[in-house]
């Protein structure tokens, strides 16, 4: 494939890289699945124009394509592949307008997201998309995996958040999809159906996103610990069947908990409820805002004292900072703590206390630790399976597996925010059914009709012979 490297050096110049330590950077992102080989360069693009020169000389190569952001997917959805280009898009980072008229930014696909909110706050507005990873997480990532987060219950998921992208097709060209107006159905929803498409379709290089007022008010923050996960899990389902849409409802087990006091030690616990749970015990963290928070707050106080818990509320919005940052501390110290395979399963709210109970039943029969902690207020659960050794063994494969379909027989879905990726192609025609597989796999085909966008990637990848 050395023409191939050629042309992208002959077109492209500096931006192409075949350095070893950036090709072998992109054989993973924070899933734990590793590539098997290196790709065949890395692309480093700047512009609009270098991503259509990349995809046009891979298009008449046959040349596999794996676009790649700030690389804290979950999935295996951005990481290299056999003989790929790997187009990195992280220098894409120019917000190009923000309008507090039209309440929204035009932004490239590498800004991240706590940069977009920085540049934000000032006008009094913000981006609510807010994945754990939100701090070095980019924009692109977030609509190629449609991510959600720690608000997502009460302000939606990154599709809320998108009015419009432009993207770069496999052969070249450039297409621009949504509108900047609120309302907009003219023709098929093609932006929806970009959102989420994890590189498969296109190469997202520009999104018009919707931003929102700061909400007014100091938020109101109430932590509560529980005996049990079970217990825990009734309280959040009795939140929700209360007709309440807490801003943030975060359920860490004691799993979580007890890594996260040993990762970050007593002194950054000291002065918050965390500190006062218990060995085995389970923790819940809500938090209202707008103007009826206080009201909100004491009834979420109500109904988790009602399910047995320990409840403490505070109107201090350090203290709340405090504990939030408690929680998004889960994965550096799942990680800090042994090889975990993270993984994204979502059920009907009401379903929360059976998922648990599941995952318990699947921990206890395979010998395998389960830390879960849950955004319980959309039923998205993160189930993390321990183990040891470079690769995740079989009986862990085996709990994953009877864990997807115990959440899809709850009503669920496998992924609620990660994004299917490599990790989960195998379980993605059961959730689907033969008749709405073959369909995805037809859309494909009209954006993608060689596979080269993000091979294996939802799909096992096809052959594309090099031309």
């Amino acid at each position: 494939m050395s023409h191939v490297v050629a042309q992208l050096q002959e077109a492209l110049g500096a931006s192409v890289s075949l350095d070893a330590d950036a090709l072998e950077a992109t054989r993973e992102d924070r899933s734990g699945w590793r590539s098997a080989t290196p790709p065949l360069a890395v692309v480093h693009a700047g512009s609009v124009e270098e991503v259509r020169r990349v995809m046009r000389i891979a298009h008449a190569n046959g040349t596999p394509v794996v676009p790649r952001g700030a690389g804290t997917g979950l999935a295996g959805g951005a990481i290299a592949s056999p003989g790929a280009i790997v187009l990195d898009l992280s220098r894409m980072n120019r917000i190009l307008e923000i309008s507090e008229a039209d309440e929204l930014a035009v932004v490239e696909p590498g800004v991240v997201n706590g940069d977009l909110n920085d540049a934000l706050a000032p006008l009094g507005l913000w981006f609510a998309p807010d994945p754990a990873s939100r701090a070095i997480a980019s924009v692109g990532g977030n609509i190629a995996t449609n991510a959600g987060g720690l608000l997502c219950a009460k302000y939606g998921v990154t599709r809320e958040a998108v009015l419009g992208v432009a993207v770069v097709l496999a052969d070249g060209r450039l297409i621009r999809l949504g509108h900047r107006t609120v309302k907009g159905v003219t023709g098929y929803d093609l932006t929806a159906l970009f959102t989420g498409s994890e590189g498969t379709l296109g190469i997202i290089v520009e999104a018009t996103v919707r931003v929102r007022p700061i909400t007014a008010g100091v938020p109101v923050t109430v932590a509560a610990a529980f005996a049990d996960v079970t217990a825990a899990a009734a309280a959040c389902a009795a939140v929700t069947a209360d007709r309440i849409r807490p801003a943030i409802l975060e359920l860490m087990d004691a799993g979580v908990v007890a890594r996260v006091a040993a990762f970050l030690g007593d002194e950054a616990l000291a002065g918050t409820p965390l500190e006062q749970v218990l060995p085995g015990e389970t923790f819940l963290i809500a938090q209202t805002d707008d103007a009826g928070a206080t009201s909100e707050a004491a009834r979420i106080a109500e109904l988790f004292a009602e399910a047995g818990g320990r409840v403490t509320l505070s109107t201090d919005e350090a203290t709340g900072e405090r504990l939030l940052d408690l929680r998004r501390a889960m994965h550096p110290a799942l990680a800090a703590s042994g090889q975990v395979l993270i993984e994204d399963v979502a059920v009907p709210r009401s379903k929360l206390p059976e998922m648990f109970r599941a995952i318990d039943e699947i921990a206890a029969r395979h010998g395998v630790e389960i830390p879960t902690i849950a955004h319980a207020g959309d039923g998205n659960l993160h189930p993390n399976f321990v183990f040891t050794g470079d690769e995740v063994p079989a009986h862990i494969w085996q709990a994953a597996d009877e864990m997807f379909r115990a959440a899809v027989a709850l009503g669920g879905t496998l992924t609620g925010e990660h994004g299917v990726g490599v990790l989960k192609r195998r379980w993605l025609a059961e959730e689907l059914g033969d008749d709405v597989f073959e369909l995805q796999r037809g859309i494909k085909a009209v954006f993608d009709p060689t596979g080269i966008l993000n091979p294996g990637v939802m799909f096992e990848a096809s052959v594309v012979a090099a031309r």
